[in-house]
């Protein structure tokens, strides 16, 4: 992973094995705890979604985000990526110890998808189109029938119903030109294969 300060990036990992990652509300609470701790001191947070077995978080890269420290073993790596180990190490730690469990809760690495390149000589901007993709996922994996019903996903707060303050809103509708009635509304946007493909 390596990032470049002002752009957005899709970032995600999922269960080992695709095996479950959230057990119950509680862990779904703590991770997301976890993100405001480890994540947005670093990084502006713009969505996230967990979901069962994996989660996404789309995230504006800082000048914090890509300063470099010294990691274990010594290695230099960014500090968004440092910050994302502790995060899922410290998060396997405390699931492990509640299941009485051992080994790898998620997989080797997270991934980090920039979401702009360029095309004929023009940024081309994947934000949106990942955004709706990324909320939309309780839909498509039947766990809800309306998107207000997953506590679990920042859509609430950018629909208008729940007011939380993880996700900078404010940067996403600068960016997009979007507004709140616009979320709740295009709520269903279906992204082809194509188009989803542009953000993994």
């Amino acid at each position: 992973m390596h990032l470049i300060a002002g752009e957005y990036y899709h970032i995600y990992n999922r269960g080992n094995n695709r095996q479950p990652i959230f057990f119950s509300n509680d862990n779904y609470i703590f991770f997301i705890a976890k993100i405001r701790k480890q994540l947005a001191p670093v990084a502006d947070i713009i969505c996230y979604c967990l979901m069962p077995n994996h989660f996404h978080l789309i995230i504006k890269a800082t000048d914090k985000s890509v300063a470099e420290r010294n990691s274990f073993g010594g290695k230099a790596m960014q500090e968004f990526a440092y910050r994302v180990g502790v995060l899922l190490s410290s998060y396997s730690q405390a699931i492990n110890k509640q299941r009485k469990t051992t080994g790898s809760l998620f997989q080797q690495k997270t991934k980090a998808k920039l979401l702009s390149e360029q095309v004929a000589n023009k940024k081309v901007n994947y934000l949106e189109s990942c955004f709706f993709y990324i909320h939309n996922n309780p839909l498509r994996s039947k766990l809800v029938t309306d998107l207000k019903d997953w506590a679990f996903s920042s859509w609430p707060d950018y629909a208008g119903i729940r007011n939380g303050t993880l996700c900078n809103k404010h940067d996403f509708f600068d960016t997009t030109g979007l507004i709140e009635k616009d979320v709740f509304n295009q709520q269903l946007q279906n992204n082809p294969l194509e188009m989803v493909e542009k953000f993994y």
